[in-house]
């Protein structure tokens, strides 16, 4: 089976969400920072790695947050609680934008569709 992660960053009560530049169909639409993992790598690996590529940042990797999500083609998604290593500050590298939302914004974005199922999960976290 096919695996996608996500990284639940959070930092001082908000968490960290990027917004997609591609593809066009996805352009605009906001999501948690990871990606697949390779056939060589760990889940927790391939966070790290994808996390290293999306935010020019380093992670520590928690404790999964909520149940798998079924993505298109027999995938799924699965999100990660994660922390910024100390000192680090997060960039757009791939996307259009980064932001920092506290638990009463998580519903006002227009997120990717297996994303936006996870929200009451990720609000817990909040």
């Amino acid at each position: 089976m096919k695996v996608v992660v996500g990284a639940a960053v959070v930092r001082d009560g908000k968490l960290l969400v990027q917004q997609r530049a591609w593809p066009a169909d996805a352009a605009g639409k906001w999501e948690l920072p990871g990606g697949r993992v390779e056939p060589d790598e760990s889940e927790v690996d391939a966070l790290r790695r994808e996390c290293v590529e999306e935010l020019d940042a380093a992670i520590s990797v928690g404790e999964r947050v909520g149940a798998d999500v079924p993505l298109p083609g027999g995938a799924v998604l699965r999100i990660y609680a994660a922390l910024l290593e100390p000192g680090v500050e997060p960039r757009a590298v791939e996307h259009r934008n980064l932001r920092w939302l506290g638990p009463d914004e998580l519903k006002s974005l227009d997120w990717l569709p297996a994303d936006r199922l996870l929200i009451p999960d990720l609000a817990a976290l909040l």
